[in-house]
């Protein structure tokens, strides 16, 4: 990781910060203390320590600056002495060595020999290894003016730790400095009020835009002082980041997880992005959603018949752009075959993605609004249970950009409002493909519906967004969607982490259907998560033509036999045992394991498979349906192949995804996965005092007939 860097423009992007060779950690007093204002918040402080030494251990300079005599109500200054005892002792477990505390005044900065002589002893400092601890002279330094901590464009007034942090980054020429106090970062509105939103990115010039609430409950500077302070450090070329370092589920990582480049507190940038914040793009996504579920069915099922003769109307310009986005995968080599093919359009995919839309736009006329169930409740209390959208979906997907219309007009029948964040592999695609469904979306005015996040935010920052998203989807690599499982804060991930699809050859099976379903589900398209990875075989066809028909047309397929436990040990010579019966090859790649009976494969299938999609090869009825009824699976088949595990095979049009969870929707999810309900109750003046044991009116709780659905 390369740690220097030329001096003089702050970082324009989060995700630079990794880059930072020279750092000031700034500690709040409330960082510092415990929250009774009682003594020293020890294990904090030795958890924020551990952090500052491993990044000095990386090669890293840190310097810290802290707030303590003022938090303790400018006490004799042992108080200070014991804090860098404490932090001391802390970074003796590692390879960093501290100073003791330095105390500094304005005359340190701006008598020209003081500074030169401050400057030169933590530059000594840094060079020897040792983490400086600096702090401002309480004792000594004379109250300041208000609103006289900003004296100039080269000059800031040490009145505070903040101001102080300020000065001393730009001083040493600092890439960043990390403020932390007793709040998540910047809010539009004081922390804490109704309507406080937590900024993401600072910009100079926003301060109009901010109310500035009362300073923390120790310390001498509030938020305001941090944010002219920060402003100043960043006009001298340091980057900043104000966040929380009192919340006891982030303190322990809450340094670490900013250099790293993650969303934590708030970032001050000088370089304003072109388009929305994914977080503005998150609250148009929500509110053309709302608009989008308030057309008429019909209204909804023109914009995708629109966007599905775009797609082909259209498609010189998107194969062009596609063009592009090969050319640069294969220059740079970082894609795979089985991505590549993945990452390419085609005018037959194009036209097979045109019928599909056509098909979502055809079976969406009763999507939303749909009444499942009504209710008498009493004489004129009617109840209903209606179909709504879920609200906003994040669709990260990876290679595909045939997913970005497939997935939009899935959205724009079920009423929701989508987020899109395709892979970089893939923009030129994404791009136009967008453009084109933003096209479709205007002819009834909801364009921003459907969002494509092009900002540099790391999907695990997406993930994070709990306030904005209501659902997840991921499209790509089981190890994408693991990311994105493990990474998620309190919102549901719809899909699934791993495609191990099984088919089971019972000893009733036609020898015809046979080799046709297995050369299917495994050589179609064999890195598809529906392709087979473990074969079943009864052993009572072990050493019969059939078993030797299977063997025979897997080797003209070249694909590569692996032998579990079992059938290893029928063979003399045998393929390379499996290191696990839990894998999913995707590709020209399968495992071959022996069972004896369909109870057993059942039980195989619950032990090393992934609720996906497993199959049964037999003639006899009775077999299969047990296979059918048993195997707890989101998709179970019969003598057919497991490629059939898709929604546009399925009739539904074309899938966000497949999910093996067990709420809400499982397997191939279509229009009916993105929706949820809500209950309507109309009444006339009903109270439930009325339906108490002494009350006039009694429960009826009667049935009643749906409306009929529009089948048209």
């Amino acid at each position: 990781m390369p740690l220097s860097r030329a001096h003089g423009k702050s970082f324009a992007h989060r995700s630079e910060l990794k880059h930072a060779k020279r750092i000031v950690v700034k500690l709040g007093s409330a960082v510092v203390t415990r929250g009774d204002e009682c003594g020293l918040a020890l294990g904090r402080l030795a958890s924020i320590v551990e952090q500052v030494s491993m990044l000095q251990n990386q090669g890293r300079e840190m310097m810290i600056v802290t707030s303590g005599a003022v938090a303790f109500g400018k006490q004799r200054l042992r108080h200070e002495i014991l804090l860098s005892q404490s932090v001391r002792q802390a970074l003796h477990s590692g390879q960093s060595q501290l100073k003791d505390m330095i105390l500094v005044t304005n005359l340190d900065f701006h008598d020209e020999q003081k500074r030169r002589n401050l400057n030169g002893t933590l530059h000594e400092l840094l060079r020897m290894n040792i983490v400086p601890i600096i702090n401002t002279n309480d004792a000594v330094v004379p109250p300041p003016e208000p609103n006289s901590d900003l004296q100039g464009v080269n000059v800031i007034s040490v009145k505070d730790n903040d101001s102080l942090a300020a000065r001393l980054a730009v001083e040493m020429k600092t890439d960043l400095l990390i403020v932390l106090s007793d709040v998540e970062g910047l809010f539009d509105s004081p922390p804490g009020s109704d309507d406080a939103k937590l900024i993401d990115i600072f910009y100079p010039g926003d301060q109009q835009s901010v109310t500035f609430g009362t300073k923390s409950r120790v310390g001498m500077g509030g938020m305001e002082a941090k944010v002219k302070a920060a402003l100043w450090a960043l006009q001298g070329g340091t980057s900043v980041v104000i966040a929380n370092g009192t919340h006891p589920k982030i303190s322990g990582h809450v340094i670490t997880d900013i250099v790293e480049g993650k969303k934590v507190g708030t970032f001050f940038s000088e370089v304003k992005p072109a388009g929305p914040t994914v977080e503005q793009q998150g609250e148009m996504a929500r509110a053309g959603g709302r608009t989008l579920a308030a057309l008429q069915p019909e209204q909804r099922a023109e914009i995708i018949y629109r966007l599905a003769d775009l797609l082909t109307d259209q498609r010189e310009e998107i194969l062009l752009a596609n063009k592009k986005d090969l050319e640069e995968a294969e220059n740079k080599g970082r894609l795979a075959l089985p991505l590549l093919k993945r990452l390419s359009l085609s005018t037959s995919k194009l036209n097979s993605l045109a019928i599909g839309l056509r098909q979502i736009a055809a079976s969406s006329q009763d999507s939303v609004g749909r009444v499942i169930r009504r209710t008498r409740i009493a004489k004129d209390l009617d109840l209903e249970q209606v179909t709504v959208p879920i609200g906003v979906l994040l669709v990260i997907f990876e290679s595909r950009p045939d997913c970005l219309p497939q997935v939009s007009a899935l959205a724009i029948a079920s009423g929701n409002g989508l987020l899109l964040k395709g892979g970089k592999e893939a923009a030129h695609s994404n791009q136009i493909l967008h453009h084109l469904t933003q096209e479709a979306l205007s002819i009834h005015g909801v364009k921003d519906a459907v969002q494509l996040v092009n900002t540099r935010e790391e999907v695990e920052d997406l993930c994070r967004l709990d306030k904005l998203i209501d659902l997840i989807i991921p499209r790509g690599s089981s190890q994408l969607v693991r990311n994105i499982q493990k990474a998620a804060k309190g919102i549901p991930v719809m899909g699934h982490s791993e495609g191990i699809c099984h088919v089971y050859v019972d000893t009733d099976a036609s020898v015809e259907k046979v080799t046709r379903i297995i050369r299917d589900s495994k050589c179609e398209y064999p890195a598809a998560c529906n392709a087979l990875e473990t074969l079943l075989i009864h052993r009572d066809l072990l050493r019969t033509p059939l078993f030797d028909q299977i063997i025979d047309m897997l080797r003209v397929e070249q694909v590569k036999i692996h032998a579990g436990p079992k059938f290893a040990s029928y063979l003399t010579f045998s393929p390379s045992e499996v290191k696990s019966l839990r894998t999913e090859y995707g590709d020209l790649e399968c495992c071959i394991e022996v069972v004896d009976s369909v109870q057993e494969a059942v039980e195989h299938i619950h032990k090393y498979g992934s609720s996906h999609t497993d199959v049964i090869i037999t003639e006899n009825e009775k077999t299969a349906e047990f296979f059918l009824q048993h195997v707890d699976s989101a998709c179970v088949f019969w003598n057919a192949s497991t490629r059939f595990s898709d929604g546009y095979r399925f009739g539904l049009g074309a899938e966000v995804g497949i999910s093996t969870s067990r709420i809400h929707a499982r397997g191939p999810v279509g229009i009916e996965g993105l929706l949820t309900t809500k209950w309507l109750l109309r009444g006339d003046n009903h109270v439930v005092s009325d339906f108490s044991e002494h009350g006039s009116m009694k429960y009826l709780h009667e049935s009643l007939p749906l409306p009929q659905r529009n089948t048209s």
